[in-house]
């Protein structure tokens, strides 16, 4: 059988060629259904309930025990929604007959979702709209109002509430969507048949799993269209490879740089294609790279733990560079979880009084956790427990399940914008670099994982004192040299205010930066596309990020510049450029090295 009956740009309904489509498209849809059922029959997936549902029933089960268990607040629960409905109700029938009847409840005029123009002009759409978000407002109002809840539960509800509301918005059903139902007809069915086939690929490629592609990935091909700086992999031991890239200058700074990137995705988004690529700006700029890229662990390595990480990552990489280059300090940069192990590699460095460390920069990096914002929500004892209970068996943490935690922090852009997209209007996405490396995550080891999220997430060790890193107590005040903290002013992952708190734990001189946009698109922001801005204050402690900005200064465009400018004032010192690999450390492959390529 075809995939499709009928020319895709074909405007005439054909009720023939539809009923056909629709046909396939239930097909299709079966194969879906035999892709999501086969790896469970095959005992490859566990088909038990997933933990995250216990903890949404037990959440749910708190908030419904305070209404329910009084009769006034039950009756006026009910009373509240059913007056909510009927309102609705008399303006829609005021607005049948003609009248002119104000909305009860209108869509936010940032919302996607509801941006076509049938969503107010069609009185149908108009009144299901109407009351999804009706629906929706109550169903926040019952948690907001919800007494006694401890502020962790209670953040738990609001989040999962959002989650469901996301889903059941009338905008991810192909009947309600006057944009879908539209494409539907004119196309007489081709778009449901293109989507659910995609639907099944999808499925079939997370065996089981929906892997929703966010990105089409012709033309993005690591070591091809992405990550091209010339280089080479200078060292490597089991955790990681470590890349030396090629100079394009004649001299460069003599302090050689060392990037750390994190290990929940791949170093690339930090080298991706090379207008966008940071690495290749700092070689431009005189710098001396090396950046850390570290392996896909599986199994064998999933003892591994933070110590490790940082003896065999940086610290290793430290070694390798003086072999190198014989300096024995470096410049250092970390990014996200990449920043949180750098500064405890610091904090151990000073506690053993070893120099080997010019500067340290943190792009979206957290020391301390209190604000660390909706992530804490998987933070408890119960639901680390039932991690590590899922990581026992194979050693791991699939990079999926935390690939789909930062994506359901944002889940109407990073999640439901493509199932309309994808499965419903039947569109392949367009070739992105950055949502392509989104979906290039990397599993993660047991004990590594496990000691993160304990004292960091729940303990929030680092910044208190109390963090015990290869027997050694951490202490960041005692980290000395200068700190460049770069945040991202709409960081879901490693919030701004987070980060600003997190600034005053050093103990030397910390300039704080907070660039425009998120925590990809405000860090890999060069400087020729003249996007953002960036916002500085020398005022770091015993402020609100909110009036830290009130006497911040904005500047236009990349803060990359204001960063060469802040690593040149600290060491400017230049030598000639120096040759990839040495006889000690002669070269093992070209960038980006082969432990990048390995996908999950």
């Amino acid at each position: 059988m075809t995939d499709v009956t009928t020319e895709e740009n074909q405007k005439k309904f054909d009720p023939e060629a539809f009923a056909m489509n629709l046909a396939r498209a239930m097909e299709n849809g079966g194969k879906a259904l035999a892709a999501y059922l086969q790896p469970r029959e095959d005992g490859e997936v566990n088909s038990q309930p997933p933990n995250e549902l216990t903890e949404l029933v037990k959440t749910f089960s708190a908030v419904a025990e305070y209404w329910m268990s009084d009769q006034d607040r039950a009756a006026e629960v009910q009373t509240n929604i059913a007056k909510a409905y009927l309102d609705l109700w008399g303006s829609s029938m005021r607005r049948l007959a003609g009248e002119e009847a104000p909305p009860a409840i209108a869509p936010s005029p940032r919302d996607k979702r509801f941006a076509d123009p049938e969503w107010k002009s069609n009185q149908f759409f108009d009144f299901v709209l109407q009351l999804y978000l009706l629906t929706t407002q109550w169903a926040q109002e019952l948690v907001k109002k919800a007494e006694g809840l401890d502020p962790h539960t209670r953040k738990k509800a609001e989040f999962y509430v959002q989650q469901i509301t996301n889903a059941l918005a009338p905008s991810n059903f192909v009947l309600t969507n006057p944009e879908v139902l539209r494409e539907t007809f004119a196309s007489n069915g081709v778009n449901l048949v293109r989507g659910m086939k995609m639907l099944a690929e999808d499925i079939e490629a997370g065996h089981g799993t929906l892997r929703i592609r966010q990105s089409d990935p012709a033309n993005l091909e690591v070591g091809v269209n992405m990550a091209t700086t010339p280089g080479k992999v200078i060292f490597q031991n089991k955790l990681m490879q470590l890349i030396q890239y090629e100079p394009s200058t004649e001299k460069v700074l003599r302090t050689p740089l060392l990037i750390v990137p994190p290990w929940i995705n791949k170093f690339y988004i930090l080298d991706l294609k090379p207008e966008k690529s940071f690495i290749k700006w700092c070689v431009d700029q005189g710098i001396s790279v090396f950046v850390i890229s570290w392996v896909n662990p599986d199994k064998s390595l999933g003892a591994k733990t933070w110590d490790d990480y940082m003896k065999e990552g940086p610290l290793a990489a430290m070694d390798a560079i003086e072999r190198a280059t014989g300096e024995m300090k470096v410049h250092t940069m970390g990014y996200c979880v990449g920043g949180t192990l750098l500064a405890t590699t610091l904090a151990w460095l000073a506690e053993k009084r070893r120099v080997r460390v010019t500067s340290a920069t943190f792009l979206a990096a957290q020391v301390d956790f209190t604000h660390a914002g909706d992530l804490l929500v998987f933070v408890d004892e119960d639901q680390i427990s039932a991690i590590e209970r899922d990581m026992q068996a194979s050693g791991v943490l699939e990079g999926a399940k935390m690939a789909m935690a930062f994506n359901m922090l944002r889940s109407n852009d990073l999640i439901w914008s493509y199932v309309v997209s994808n499965y419903l209007k039947g569109q392949q996405p367009s070739a992105f670099d950055l949502l392509h490396w989104n979906s290039d995550a990397t599993r993660m080891p047991a004990a590594n994982h496990s000691y993160y999220l304990r004292n960091c997430y729940l303990e929030n060790r680092l910044s208190s004192g109390n963090m015990v890193l290869d027997n050694t107590l951490l202490d960041l005040s005692k980290v000395k040299v200068p700190v460049y903290n770069l945040a991202t002013r709409e960081d879901h992952i490693a919030p701004a205010d987070s980060v600003l708190y997190g600034s005053q734990f050093f103990g030397g001189p910390v300039k704080y930066v907070l660039s425009g946009s998120g925590h990809i698109a405000g860090v890999v922001n060069p400087p020729s596309l003249g996007k953002y801005q960036y916002w500085t204050n020398d005022t770091i402690k015993d402020v609100t990020l909110a009036d830290w900005l009130k006497g911040a200064q904005e500047h236009k465009g990349s803060w990359w510049p204001d960063w060469r400018e802040w690593l040149q004032s600290i060491d400017g010192e230049q030598v000639p450029a120096r040759a990839v690999g040495t006889a000690a450390l002669p070269p093992i492959e070209d960038a980006p090295g082969s432990y990048v390529r390995v996908r999950a």
